[in-house]
């Protein structure tokens, strides 16, 4: 079985690449152009009950845009909370969907707007 941060990452890397244009990176490459989408964080605590092993994951995804556009990191962060909330994973029961928050931020140092959207789920082995 795969770790429930692996299989719930790969469930959303792989709905986002089928549904944007948008690249999204564990970690940007050095070189990365925007628009681009990080995963910034991707936390774990176990959260058992009723007998079924479970578990919270707290996500932070960075989403960057080419400008200093907080309109063009909004439009793209939009679509991947619709993404995120629909989301489902082959290998989990995902038994919650949430949007926390979204922070904006234009960056000192490239001029380029950031959106973060910090996500949670829960999740059981299916």
């Amino acid at each position: 079985m795969s770790h429930p941060i692996i299989a719930l990452q790969a469930a959303l890397v792989g709905a986002i690449r089928a549904a944007l244009d948008t690249p999204i990176f564990d970690a940007p490459p050095r070189d990365a152009v925007a628009p681009y989408i990080a995963i910034a964080r991707h936390d774990l605590r176990p959260r058992d009950g009723d007998g079924a092993p479970g578990h919270e994951h707290f996500l932070l995804l960075h989403v960057w845009a080419a400008q200093a556009s907080r309109k063009t990191a909004l439009a793209i962060a939009d679509e991947v909370i619709a993404l995120a909330l629909a989301l489902d994973c082959e290998t989990l029961a995902i038994t919650l969907r949430r949007h926390d928050r979204t922070d904006t931020a234009i960056d000192n140092a490239t001029g380029r707007a950031r959106a973060a959207i910090a996500l949670t789920f829960f999740s059981e082995p299916s």
